[in-house]
């Protein structure tokens, strides 16, 4: 079975070689998701974590799945500061669905006002 690569309007072109998501089995794999281009991203880590938190629920209804079958995510930031922002959003957008994840520190990301970028994989759930 050949994967299947998705892009998603609402999330805007893609701006290089990639995929907004591949689809292969019963998974779902997302790209790297950041606030750029936003009206977040010069907010604060809380305000860039709801919109991509956002773009992460798009991405998944667009592959027929959803948030509460958000399998792991792994989240690149770029300062301890935020970490608490971070928590609190991700908490309240997940109830009880708490996906596995790993949290990496970076030195910077693409832009310098970007302050994290959350890439996920989901289950796809029968239609």
């Amino acid at each position: 079975m050949l994967p299947i690569r998705q892009n998603v309007d609402q999330l805007g072109p893609v701006a290089g070689p990639y995929s907004h998501a591949v689809i292969h089995g019963d998974a779902v794999y997302t790209s790297g998701l950041t606030a750029f281009g936003s009206n977040s991203q010069a907010g604060g880590a809380a305000a860039q974590t709801h919109t991509i938190v956002d773009q992460l629920s798009i991405l998944a209804e667009s592959c027929k799945t959803s948030l509460q079958h958000l399998i792991k995510v792994t989240i690149f930031a770029v300062d301890p500061a935020d970490i608490p922002e971070i928590r609190e959003v991700l908490s309240d957008r997940y109830g009880e669905n708490v996906p596995a994840s790993s949290l990496v520190f970076v030195k910077e990301l693409f832009s310098p006002d970007l302050r994290l970028e959350i890439e996920a994989v989901f289950a796809v759930h029968p239609v």
